[in-house]
């Protein structure tokens, strides 16, 4: 081999072991970049951390969760029946381990939730003969309640779900024990509890199916009389419990722009994307709503077909191309849930079937919608 070929072919195998030097560095830079990194100039971008994260000691999905998200929110370890399973009776465990997991990683950490008709014991409502309680008795329990969480949690938690679910779907407010008892001023009551009790927080409502017309406007003009009565809200959640095929996005930029127009920042709560046939053109996310179960209504038990795993991932990337275009108004973008194995899609509202909701599979492993999503920003950004 002449001197020229020798230096040729080690200058080429110089070359190669560069290459693949870089492409083991760019591998190991994708695997430690979360979709967090690619909207750090939009918004926040954040899931849900149910109780089995700690009790099963899950490690791998806490660092998946750690590099992927920098915003929190306990699935269920705050709602009252959890938190507070009897009136004298406190289980903070795992939502101190919640905070503390986001403390620690840096993370916005959001309080779900203080006020909702739904997961309170019915002793909260009742006296000790188990008769309704007066108004003034239910307005000092919300109090008590609210007082105690809020402030243990003052200045590690900075927003607040303070009223979940108030409005129905045809925009009249849910006759629930809280407006029956204590009447319409209930969630102003609640709003000015949580502020007194942490005046730096970020004080939102948060609610289900709000690209509904009728829904979208119960909302507005309940911001509308709070705002008027200098009631410290702050935010809007809109959760997005959607399906694959609708509702129209039309109708859910409609939406973001109505309360936006009201003075309060859009936080798109509780994301996920039904790809299951749809139960009596149900939209909305009532937990009490419930059906039996059909294996015509279970089609995919044995994974995702490749059309619906496409259609999914379109379906991801319009959504996040609507809140990119509107990232002056929304402030967070969070799923419910990481990964598809612990999605409540797949118990709701039919018990045991499989669904395929979120960005992760059933391994943890990001699905194409992951990588329809992680390429929005810079696609909207050249």
């Amino acid at each position: 081999m002449t001197i020229s070929r020798r230096r040729f072919v080690l200058g080429a195998a110089a070359m190669a072991a560069a290459a693949a030097v870089n492409v083991r560095a760019f591998a190991a830079a994708a695997q430690a970049t979360g979709l967090k990194d690619y909207y750090k100039n939009d918004f926040l971008i954040g899931t849900a951390m149910n109780a089995a994260t700690f009790t099963d000691n899950d490690v791998a999905l806490q660092q998946l969760i750690a590099r992927e998200f920098n915003a929190i929110t306990a699935e269920n370890a705050m709602k009252w029946e959890v938190l507070r399973p009897e009136l004298n009776k406190w289980d903070w465990d795992i939502s101190d381990k919640i905070v503390e997991f986001g403390t620690e990683h840096d993370m916005h950490v959001i309080g779900h939730t203080l006020v909702w008709h739904s997961q309170v014991p019915d002793a909260v409502f009742q006296d000790d003969a188990g008769k309704p309680l007066t108004r003034e008795a239910l307005l000092a329990r919300m109090e008590e309640h609210i007082n105690i969480v809020v402030g243990r949690y003052k200045g590690r938690i900075p927003t607040w779900d303070v009223v979940n679910e108030a409005i129905e779907d045809d925009g009249q407010w849910r006759k629930s024990h809280w407006l029956n008892i204590i009447g319409r001023d209930y969630i102003a009551k609640a709003f000015e509890l949580a502020h007194k009790a942490d005046p730096s927080a970020h004080l939102m409502y948060n609610d289900y199916s709000m690209f509904l017309e009728k829904k979208r406007q119960g909302v507005v003009d309940m911001v509308r009389e709070l705002k008027k009565q200098k009631v410290p809200i702050h935010g809007v959640g809109m959760q997005g419990h959607l399906g694959i095929s609708g509702p129209d996005l039309a109708e859910v930029e409609k939406s973001i722009i109505a309360f936006a127009n009201e003075g309060v920042r859009v936080h798109i709560t509780e994301l996920d994307v039904d790809v299951l046939p749809s139960v009596w053109e149900i939209t909305g996310a009532d937990i009490a709503t419930r059906f039996d179960y059909k294996p015509e209504m279970d089609p995919y038990r044995d994974g995702l077909p490749a059309e619906k795993e496409e259609q999914l991932a379109e379906r991801y990337e319009a959504l996040f191309k609507l809140f990119i275009r509107h990232r002056d108004k929304i402030d967070r973008v969070s799923t419910w849930g990481t990964s598809d194995d612990a999605s409540w899609k797949n118990d709701f509202p039919i018990k045991g079937r499989v669904n395929y909701p979120l960005l992760f599979d059933r391994n943890r492993e990001p699905k194409l919608a992951w990588h329809k999503v992680a390429a929005v920003p810079a696609a909207v950004n050249r």
